[in-house]
C-alpha cells in the first residue's frame, strides 16, 4: 500500500519492508525529538491489518496465540505471537478488542500468510477472519500526544503511545490535524531505544521468544496449549535460550552504520575472530548517537567489548544470559 502522505513536503520514501511510507520528511532528528516530546504522528499505513469477529473470537484466538486473551478486556492493548511447531517465531500481532472485533496490525505483507493459518484453524468456531489492509490505515501517536482520534477508529493504548486503526479514506484529513509527520526511521530509532524487537529484524528462522525478552509481554506462561508451547515451557523451566538480545552503543566516529546482519565478533579476537552474533537493527538516535540491537550467543560475557564488522560496540544487557 503506497501512502498518500508521501506527497507531503520533504517526504523521502522508505525502502525494503517499509516501502510505501516515508522514511523521513527531511529532518530525522527533529522528527525523533517531536515524537519523544509527544507531538506529531507516524504513518504506518503500510502495515497489514487483520480483524477477527464473532462470538468465539477471543476464546478461539486464545487457543492459537502465545498470549492469554480469552478474557481480554475491551480496549486493553496486548501483543501476541504465532509460533511454529518447534517454537520459532512466525508472526507478532499487536491487537486490541473493541467489544465486537479484534483488531491487529502485523508486519507489512505478512497478513496473507497469517490469515491463511488462522482460517485453517477455524473448524466449528463462530469466527470470521478478514484482511482489512485495503480499507484501514495504522497511524501511531506518541505517548503524551493530545491529538484527537476520530470516533470511527479503533485504538491500542500502550506505554509508547496509541496505535490508531483509521479508515484509510480519513488518513489525509487526520494527518492535516495531527501533524507534524514523522517518518518510519524516527519510529525505528525510538523502538531501538526501548529495546523492542520486531519480526523480520530481530528474528530469523530459528528465533524463540526467550531470546528477545518477549516472555511476559507477548507470551503468557500459565495459559493453555498452543502450537510451539512445548518449546516455550521446556526452555523456561529447564534451560536457557541459545542467544540473547543486546543493546549496542556504536562508535560514533564511523560514517556508516553496520547493516542488518552485520557479523559481531569479540574485539579482543580481532577481525579474524569467530562470529558470535549479528546486528539486527542499527539507527542514529537524536540523543544516544549511533545505536543498535543485536543477537549474540548467550555465552558472550556481558562486559565483553564487541566489534560489529569494523565498528566498535559496547553492549547493554537486554536479556539476561
Amino acid at each position: 500500500m503506497k501512502s498518500p502522505l508521501l506527497s507531503l513536503p520533504g517526504a523521502v520514501p522508505a525502502e525494503g519492508v517499509d516501502e510505501g511510507v516515508a522514511a523521513h520528511y527531511g529532518d530525522l532528528f527533529r522528527e525523533q525529538r517531536a515524537l519523544a516530546d509527544g507531538t506529531g504522528f507516524v504513518d504506518l499505513s503500510h502495515r497489514g491489518v487483520v480483524t477477527v469477529t464473532g462470538d468465539d473470537r477471543l476464546s478461539w484466538l486464545h487457543l492459537l496465540l502465545t498470549q492469554h486473551v480469552s478474557d481480554l478486556p475491551v480496549g486493553r492493548a496486548t501483543e501476541a505471537l504465532v509460533l511454529s511447531a518447534n517454537g520459532h517465531i512466525e508472526h507478532a500481532l499487536y491487537l486490541v478488542d473493541d467489544g465486537t472485533t479484534v483488531w491487529a496490525h502485523v508486519e507489512p505483507g505478512s497478513q496473507e500468510a497469517l490469515i491463511a493459518y488462522l482460517k485453517s484453524m477455524k473448524f466449528f468456531y463462530r469466527v470470521e477472519v478478514a484482511d482489512r489492509t485495503a480499507d484501514t490505515a495504522v497511524v501511531h501517536l506518541p505517548a503524551g500526544s493530545i491529538a484527537r482520534v476520530p470516533g470511527s477508529a479503533a485504538v491500542r493504548e500502550t506505554p509508547y503511545g496509541r496505535d490508531v486503526f483509521l479508515p484509510r479514506e480519513e488518513l489525509e484529513a487526520f494527518a492535516a490535524e495531527a501533524g507534524p509527520a514523522a517518518g518510519i526511521l524516527a519510529h525505528e530509532a525510538l523502538r531501538v531505544e526501548h529495546h523492542r524487537p520486531r519480526v523480520g529484524f530481530e528474528t530469523d528462522h530459528r528465533t524463540i521468544p526467550h531470546e528477545l525478552g518477549w516472555i511476559g509481554t507477548a507470551v503468557h506462561l500459565q495459559k493453555g496449549c498452543y502450537r510451539g508451547q512445548e518449546t516455550v515451557a521446556r526452555v523456561h523451566n529447564l534451560g536457557k535460550p541459545p542467544r540473547r538480545l543486546v543493546f549496542l552503543h556504536l562508535d560514533g566516529s564511523e560514517v556508516h552504520l553496520p547493516p542488518n546482519g552485520a557479523e559481531i565478533r569479540l574485539a579482543d579476537d580481532g577481525p579474524d575472530g569467530r562470529k558470535i552474533g549479528f546486528v539486527t537493527t542499527s539507527v542514529r538516535h537524536h540523543e544516544l548517537g549511533p545505536v543498535a540491537l543485536a543477537l549474540v550467543k548467550r555465552s558472550v560475557p556481558v562486559d565483553a567489548r564487541l566489534m560489529a564488522e569494523e565498528t566498535a560496540a559496547a553492549q547493554e544487557t537486554v536479556v539476561e544470559p
